[in-house]
């Protein structure tokens, strides 16, 4: 049976009154209000009165014709119901309601009611207030007017069935509303704090409840001059669609007493709700007076105390949601390249600023997010790249004093900023330091090696894996070769193979105790990459990278050198090699040079006007090194001097470490403090052996 028609089947002779009235206002200026109201507002303000009335439940009915069109919806509660006997304190009133001096109940502008007009033509108010039952209605042509029957006690229009509440019938819709999920949706963001807050009231629509949208409850309590507050910090996911942020202080029974806008209420992406209940709210009143001179109010000591308290609470969820903000638009910033590209730095240098970079990113988004979020992508950039630049400049301390004239940051603000600064520049020395550290050990570690074991060094997989891990001792433009590619690596090999004696040992390869027997069984290594890189012109060439790294038992000699020029003879006549765009660099790397070799040294003081360590051929084509690991290991200290000589160092502590701890330690697999422990327990049971000397 159609609602209508149920009121209808009524009997007219339990009505016993008439009533009619009309608004302060005209239909003209109603309808002004409700110019930019959709369709959907309607039955949210009528469920808000529902709320307003106490109700418990309030749920919203749809019905669709015979074509399945909607064609009325009702809300309907089990709240206080409608009052007739003081009908103008209700429907009489525009823009001002009974219910203004309640800060607990939503429509105090007593206007809500007829937003009903942008969906339906009608509407009808079946109500039951203290066993009386009413009925009203107002229509959209005359939104002014309102009229309405009452009914003798214990009669009833039939249309509520709980003893007291209101059914609001719009008919005939003639707009429409949402798809169910988005007003579940659209009613979520509505009423959710309130469904949150109160959990005995409950909202239904067209017979799906009405859940609180996505949140985060922080839940503590406070104790000020002997009573407790409870704090309830509600931080929404979302803009909720007509709940500011707000503090609001409740009573223990959960009656909001007070409320004020929350000093976090503007914050871009930040919503948040904050209840606080207490005992000491009961007596809360909205000043003192003769009748309540005891009154607790919010000019009071304790509420004042309670509020900067809830404040520092409410900044820590802030700036807690504002780290976990702030990764998220540097993921933005990085996938739009609004940071700067340290590829042309070495890898250390590069680590550093990329990190210190985005640290100083996150601290200024935390202090002040308005700086960064309303930039344009390009803007954006240059502000990044200026901080960066500034930051490694002889006015880095200038960063603060920039940005404390540029932000709007209150004195806290400014102290926050200050500290956050000042660490980012120590983690940042830190953070260097250790890095150096890192490589400062293997530094040493390798020199180890190559002068007390170089003898004992046999196995492939013992030097490999620590070349393929400190590619960066070969200077800048080897910190980052990439993984072996399988193809080119067996090119490579294959060419190698083609020159004559490459794998063999003769007895003037070998130098300090060394045996060819010895040696012959430690393999060359052999590490082959190709990357590509523009040129000068920017244009993309192909680079190869070899290096030859001789057993450690061998001192390089002029028969290598030969095998070299041989080696890069043979890559000349390979067309793998032969596209234009080919550049190589063989880079032939031994533990030491020998001591009667003269053809090295005279190569190395040919192009030694260069200033390129190591650089005995430099062409269109190719560039040659020849190294050996004193040189290597001694030109990272040079250019790291300054630093180094500041670090605690723990040279001594390797020494009389065994051969195998280092090369373990050199693959990965045992971290620096393990080492030096072990290093310093052999150091108790035996006499340290002297280093062996250094040769070039």
């Amino acid at each position: 049976m159609r609602v209508g028609d149920r009121a209808g089947n009524q009997t007219r002779r339990a009505v016993v009154a008439n009533f009619q009235g009309t608004t302060q206002i005209g239909v003209a200026g109603i309808k002004k209000h409700f110019v930019r109201t959709e369709p959907p507002q309607a039955v949210i303000e009528l469920v808000w009165n529902g709320f307003d009335a106490q109700a418990p439940h309030v749920e919203v009915e749809l019905a669709y014709n015979d074509l399945e069109q909607l064609s009325s919806v009702s809300v309907i509660d089990d709240g206080e119901g409608i009052d007739v006997a003081n009908i103008d304190d209700n429907f009489g009133r525009f823009n001002e309601s009974a219910k203004q001096e309640d800060v607990t109940l939503h429509g105090f502008n007593g206007r809500g009611r007829l937003a009903f007009h942008r969906l339906a033509d009608r509407a009808t108010w079946y109500t039951q207030h203290k066993g009386r039952a009413a009925t009203i209605v107002v229509t959209g042509a005359n939104l002014e007017r309102f009229s309405g029957d009452t009914w003798e006690a214990g009669q009833s229009h039939g249309m509520v069935a709980t003893g007291s509440g209101t059914r609001v019938l719009l008919d005939p819709v003639r707009a429409a509303l949402p798809e169910p999920k988005d007003m579940l949706k659209l009613l979520s963001t509505e009423f959710g704090w309130y469904l949150l807050l109160n959990p005995d009231r409950h909202l239904t629509y067209d017979g799906t409840p009405v859940s609180a949208p996505a949140h985060e409850l922080i839940d503590s309590s406070i104790l000020v001059d002997g009573d407790d507050f409870r704090v309830r910090i509600i931080r929404w996911h979302e803009r909720l669609a007509s709940e500011k942020s707000y503090v609001y202080l409740q009573n223990s029974s959960g009656k909001t007493v007070f409320h004020k806008l929350s000093s976090h209420n503007n914050k871009p992406g930040f919503f948040v709700s904050v209840y606080i209940q207490s005992p000491w709210a009961d007596s809360f009143a909205p000043e003192q007076d003769l009748l309540n001179p005891d009154a607790a109010t919010a000019e009071s000591k304790t509420w004042k105390a309670v509020d900067r308290l809830v404040v520092g609470k409410v900044r820590e969820v802030y700036e807690a949601f504002l780290r976990e903000h702030v990764e998220r638009e540097i993921r933005k910033y990085e996938s739009e390249g609004s940071f700067p590209d340290f590829s042309e730095l070495p890898e250390i240098d590069a680590e550093w600023r990329s990190r210190n970079i985005r640290h100083i990113v996150r601290t200024v988004y935390v202090a002040d997010p308005s700086l960064f979020g309303p930039l344009p992508k390009k803007q954006r950039s240059v502000l990044i790249r200026l901080l960066d630049r500034l930051s490694v400049s002889n006015e880095n301390d200038a960063i603060f004093d920039v940005l404390k004239g540029v932000l709007d940051l209150d004195a806290g603000a400014v102290k926050r900023l200050a500290s956050h600064l000042e660490r980012t520049t120590f983690d940042s020395i830190v953070g260097t330091i250790e890095a150096l550290q890192k490589r400062q050990t293997a530094v040493d570690q390798i020199r180890q090696l190559m002068r007390v074991h170089y003898k004992e060094v046999r196995e492939t997989p013992d030097l490999q894996k620590i070349i393929e891990l400190n590619t960066w001792l070969f200077g800048p433009q080897f910190e980052t070769l990439g993984a072996e590619e399988t193809t080119f690596t067996e090119i490579a090999r294959r060419l190698r193979s083609k020159i004559r004696e490459i794998d063999n040992v003769t007895g003037e390869d070998v130098e300090d105790d060394a045996t060819v027997e010895v040696s012959q069984r430690q393999p060359d290594l052999f590490l082959v990459r190709k990357l590509p890189m523009p040129d000068s012109l920017g244009r993309m060439q192909n680079r190869w990278v070899i290096i030859e790294i001789k057993r450690p038992g061998v001192a390089l000699n002029y028969r290598h050198l030969r095998q070299v020029d041989d080696y890069i003879r043979i890559i000349e006549g390979d067309p793998e090699f032969a596209a234009e765009q080919t550049r190589v660099e063989l880079v032939l790397v031994g533990r030491k040079i020998s001591s009667a070799d003269t053809e090295i040294r005279s190569r190395l003081k040919q192009v030694a006007d260069r200033g390129v360590p190591g650089l005995i051929r430099q062409d269109e084509r190719f560039t040659v090194f020849v190294l050996n690991w004193e040189t290597i290991l001694a030109g990272f200290e040079l250019t790291n001097e300054y630093l180094l000589k500041h670090l605690r160092l723990k040279r001594a502590e390797l020494e009389g470490t065994s051969m195998d701890q280092l090369v373990h330690a050199l693959s990965g697999g045992l971290d620096e403090s393990a080492l030096l422990s072990a290093g310093a327990v052999r150091k108790t049971v035996r006499k340290r052996k002297p280093l062996a000397p250094v040769s070039h």
